[in-house]
């Protein structure tokens, strides 16, 4: 055999080694359910791992190379890890059954339905045009910005012959948070869960027809070394948020940039906690960040909501000039098939409930800590 063809093979099966096993790799940690940030991370690029592990797959069948026991498992191991990581992103491909029924009322009915748009702003963006051109077009009934701090108050604040109702927690630390809404709020406030600088909205919208929907509005720091060296603040505030949901029955919505991934396990735990739905499983992942790199882009932005509903749209919006995509939803409250709906979630159960507490009091401990 040539040299150069013996080089080329040697480097491909180095290469297909070193690809292979670090996808087994970033397979395995977040299995173990540890708060550290370079875990945590692991969660995220999910289709990154997919395509990694599949070209791994690929190379280790195609190379030339003895047949040996060590071979086998390598290759083994790399299809169980491409079949495990297809079934946690499979539920968010139109292949799935659609965990949120469509809407069956007509959309003219406006009385009936809401629509929210969620943007990450991105807080040093400053062109605010393009997300006041999509305000303007699709003329929400309720706005959720984040990443808000004053210049994007003073900017955002031309929407208010429109969007009367207004709650607002402007920050310069890329944690503020700016809500309008062209329907009545009750009981607006904003609420600081466990950072002291961190922001969150609750109350309740009423729509055209007398009905309250309570609203939640979430921003959490991500697991990242720059901000926050662990995931125990992040979950134990989705989590407080869920316990808090699971002892009231009306018509809910939680949404924002919750800094982590719908297939994540913190994000089934407060999905089960709470009792809320995902309109996106059955849909596609609409993928929200980052809109600047297309190979590196998952879902951090999310609308989570109670049985009541059901969709009448669901849209990814183009680009606003900051590092995350808005989202634009339509919900149609339905009641009637509530039941029907709230039977495609799997129930928390007292496992769950332990976890949730013990998540909530590491939380707690890390805020503490930092304190100190």
């Amino acid at each position: 055999m040539p040299t150069f063809l013996t080089a080329l093979l040697t480097t491909g099966y180095w290469a297909t080694l070193i690809l292979g096993n670090l996808g087994l790799l970033v397979t395995v940690l977040p299995i173990f359910r540890q708060t550290a940030w370079w875990i945590r991370i692991c969660d995220f690029p999910r289709l990154q791992i997919v395509a990694g592990l599949a070209l791994s797959l690929g190379a280790a069948l195609a190379l030339p190379t003895v047949h040996s026991f060590g071979h086998s498992f390598f290759v083994a191991s790399l299809g169980v890890a491409l079949v495990y990581q297809l079934s946690r992103i499979w539920p968010y491909t139109p292949l799935h059954r659609k965990q949120v029924a469509d809407a069956s009322r007509p959309a003219t009915e406006d009385e009936h339905h809401l629509s929210l748009m969620v943007a990450n702003v991105l807080m040093y963006n400053r062109d605010a045009s393009r997300c006041l051109g999509h305000i303007r077009h699709y003329q929400p009934d309720v706005v959720l910005a984040v990443e808000t701090d004053d210049w994007w108050l003073s900017q955002l604040r031309r929407i208010e012959a429109d969007y009367p109702y207004t709650c607002h927690a402007p920050l310069p630390n890329t944690y503020g948070m700016l809500v309008f809404s062209r329907l009545p709020l009750r009981q607006p406030h904003i609420r600081f869960i466990l950072d002291p600088d961190i922001p969150s909205f609750h109350g309740s919208v009423v729509l055209p027809s007398g009905l309250p929907v309570s609203l939640h509005f979430l921003h959490p720091k991500p697991p990242a070394p720059q901000e926050s060296k662990n995931s125990a603040r992040r979950d134990a505030e989705l989590l407080v948020v869920g316990k808090f949901i699971q002892e009231r029955d009306g018509p809910t919505i939680v949404a924002g940039d919750l800094n982590d991934v719908a297939w994540s396990h913190t994000s089934e735990l407060f999905r089960r906690l709470s009792r809320l739905l995902d309109p996106r499983i059955g849909r596609g992942l609409l993928p929200t960040f980052h809109a600047d790199y297309k190979l590196l882009r998952w879902p951090l932005d999310h609308v989570f909501h109670s049985a009541h509903f059901r969709l009448q749209r669901l849209e990814r919006l183009t680009h606003i000039g900051s590092d995350h995509y808005p989202i634009y939803i339509r919900l149609s409250y339905e009641p009637s098939g509530w039941q029907e709906q709230e039977a495609e979630l799997e129930a928390a159960d007292a496992d769950d409930h332990e976890e949730a507490e013990e998540k909530i009091e590491e939380g707690v401990e890390d805020v503490l800590q930092g304190e100190e």
